[in-house]
């Protein structure tokens, strides 16, 4: 829109200074005359003027301005609390109506943004996406913002550092809000006051929660149900509003996964605040590993050297040197620098152990069988042995004719084979996550290297491994119990280590055997992972079955369920992918197996109070001038536009304010003393004035 406007401008022929000394030295001539009462001083006056008039040369300005237009935004708020009750349906109304309304203003450019959608840890921020949005519309522009949400805000400005009528960052303009919600809302919410990120594995974790309910008489008590790892349930009953601290035991490395879920109130906007979820990493302190060596022999080595290159592990190593019926003349305190401390160890700190190998044990009447009774109920009660054969696994003095043989899942067969062979993975091996995938295991052009001895054995329970010379059991693994064992049936471990003809992955094969031994859930053989990457849950079914499971069930946060399909890959794994939309706690599982996936932030700011409020953005409001409208009492208001300094709202209405903007696109000058015409009026007064003075 094109307008004109008129100025009047100067551009002096002299500067200002010698015009204004110009005009002192003409008042005083004036002034003198005067007082002398000499004729003609008015048309001396007159042509003094004209001439310091025609000096300061004006001229006439006319621009053509073009009207900007007005700028006003509707940020419409798309966070999960808007999904309670009627809230998204009024806001979707009321952006309707405001579109249609503010369309029919002329000068007005509408902006309309959804926005809060992210639901992070920083909760709802509607205001930085108002910022976002006005970051190229100058304040004189801004006509204001109309803001449709629930009124749960995490941006809003201090209203400290507002002023009426502006804002400190986005510019100027009226703030309204129109509350989606209703008022005097109730809501059971379970809230996580305080929970540890890491934790050592056996120790007991402090997890504080408290129950909000304002519609729970004083003294009620609500069920709190914490679910760890998707299967151990626990119940407790707690005093709603007081914050309790309940007792979780971190079992095992790595995330446990604590879903807390408290009953529903007698007023509920959502269950979905009901629950919460809590993440602690399991940290495994140092593995204590008792090694005790029957007899010296080059295998003994690797063992050590391998166990002493973690440094996760405190090792404590006996080796047998002289048994007690043998007799010469060797003194007892060169053969050790310490006496064998048979009852400490297998009595009093076995339990303290959490791996005991014995490496080529025989009975030599150094551990008493009572003893070995002890290893066996350790292993019953949760323990992990691991017993690395040699020949005197076929010989009477063997470990398997003690009360040990009750955990072994190999018996003896009495012989042993002493021809080369290249250890083999088995079938179950390939599938199981000790020995799937170990380096090499595939490799036709560069094998392993060959082994030179074989213990025979019969497998009688558990899983075979690897295998030797015609099939025979190389390494049997077994659950006894609460506890694991493992049997190697070779000694001859230590010509991988040494590279013999290529060597192998003994270190990484060992490795393995421990840490499953200590029930790294990575190596369970029949497990279920869940894990939340990005925008999708990544799932993985492991299994010993050659059919394993072909589709999941996953919960999300919200309640509602979906299968996923599995696809089988190598070593006995399952894998399959959920994409999602919504950060939250998702549950997985294949009716037998369950698992927990955390997505992005577990229990978002924006879920702590689903309650509609305008105690947040009342005081923003207020600040610049706007009003705050809850939909579900007055609808969709008015919009109308007002001046500067006027009311921006009023009974069924609100405003926007009308800047008035405009930018000159063009100027036209014309001079309004020519220098002729004012030649013209200096002489003729001059002449006019000498006249009248003459007569």
């Amino acid at each position: 829109m094109n307008s004109g406007a008129y100025s009047i401008a100067f551009a002096p022929l002299v500067p200002w200074a010698v015009i204004g000394a110009l005009g002192l030295v003409a008042l005083a001539i004036l002034g003198f005359g005067g007082l002398r009462r000499a004729r003609g001083m008015a048309l001396r006056a007159i042509a003094f003027a004209t001439g310091l008039l025609a000096l300061a040369n004006p001229s006439l300005l006319q621009e053509e301005r073009d009207s900007l237009s007005n700028v006003a935004i509707v940020i419409a708020d798309k966070s999960t609390s808007q999904n309670v009750g009627e809230r998204t349906a009024r806001t979707e109304a009321a952006v309707t109506q405001l579109q249609k309304e503010l369309a029919a203003i002329p000068n007005l450019e509408v902006r309309v943004l959804h926005a809060g959608g992210e639901n992070g840890e920083d909760g709802t921020q509607l205001f930085t996406a108002l910022d976002r949005a006005l970051q190229d519309v100058p304040p004189n522009r801004v006509a204001g913002a109309i803001i449709i949400t629930d009124g749960e805000v995490h941006d809003a400005p201090d209203p400290a550092n507002l002023r009426a009528g502006t804002w400190k960052v986005t510019g100027a303009g009226p703030v309204h809000v129109l509350l989606s919600g209703d008022r005097n809302e109730a809501d059971r919410r379970l809230v996580v006051t305080q929970a540890p990120t890491y934790g050592m594995v056996g120790t007991t974790q402090s997890v504080k929660v408290r129950v909000d309910d304002p519609t729970a008489p004083a003294g009620t008590l609500a069920q709190v149900k914490v679910t760890t790892d998707g299967t151990q349930v626990q119940q407790y009953n707690l005093p709603v509003g007081a914050e309790t601290a309940l007792a979780v035991t971190v079992q095992h490395e790595g995330q446990t996964v604590l879903e807390i879920e408290t009953n529903p109130g007698q007023r509920e906007l959502t269950l979905q605040n009901n629950r919460s979820a809590v993440v602690i990493n399991g940290v495994r302190d140092r593995l204590r590993v008792l090694l005790v060596s029957g007899e010296p022999h080059a295998g003994e080595r690797t063992w050590r050297n391998l166990l002493k290159a973690d440094p996760s592990v405190d090792l404590v190593h006996f080796t047998i040197l002289r048994p007690p019926e043998k007799q010469d003349a060797t003194p007892i305190r060169e053969l050790s620098l310490i006496a064998f401390p048979v009852r400490e160890l297998f009595e009093e700190k076995l339990k303290d152990f959490d791996l005991v190998i014995f490496d080529r044990y025989e009975q030599q009447g150094v551990i008493p069988r009572q003893y070995l009774q002890n290893v066996a109920d350790y292993v019953a009660n949760g323990g992990a042995v691991l017993e690395a054969a040699g020949p005197e696994f076929e010989s009477p003095l063997s470990l398997y004719t003690t009360p040990i043989a009750a955990v072994l899942p190999a018996s003896p067969n009495g012989r042993v084979s002493t021809g080369g062979f290249i250890p083999k993975v088995t079938d179950v091996g390939n599938r199981h996550p000790v020995t799937a995938d170990l380096p090499g295991a595939d490799d036709t052009k560069t094998p392993w290297g060959r082994w030179f001895r074989l213990v025979g054995a019969n497998p009688t329970k558990g899983q075979v491994l690897m295998s030797g010379t015609n099939g025979l059991p190389l390494l049997v693994l077994d659950h006894v119990g609460q506890g694991r064992v493992a049997q190697l049936l070779s000694d001859q471990a230590w010509l991988w280590t040494r590279g013999y003809e290529g060597g192998g992955p003994q270190a990484e094969l060992f490795r393995r055997v421990a840490h499953w031994l200590m029930k790294e859930p990575d190596l369970e053989e029949e497990s279920l992972r869940a894990t939340g990457i990005g925008s999708k849950v990544g799932i993985t079914r492991r299994t010993l079955n050659p059919d394993p499971p072909r589709e999941v069930t996953v919960t999300r946060p919200d309640g509602t369920e979906t299968k996923v399909a599995l696809e089988a890959v190598s070593g006995g794994r399952s894998t399959g992918a959920l994409a999602v939309d919504a950060p939250g706690l998702y549950k997985v599982t294949d009716g037998t197996l369950t698992a927990l996936a955390a997505v992005g932030t577990l229990n978002p700011k924006e879920n702590e109070d689903l309650r509609t409020t305008d105690k947040i953005m009342t005081p923003v409001a207020t600040a610049t001038a706007g009003d705050v409208v809850w939909l579900g009492e007055r609808g969709t208001p008015a919009v109308r536009m007002v001046r500067e300094g006027r009311d921006a709202s009023g009974r069924g209405w609100i405003g926007l304010r009308d800047n008035e903007s405009y930018v000159v696109s063009g100027v036209a000058e014309t001079p309004l003393l020519p220098v002729l015409l004012a030649l013209m009026l200096l002489a003729g007064g001059l002449v006019t004035a000498w006249y009248r003075e003459g007569r």
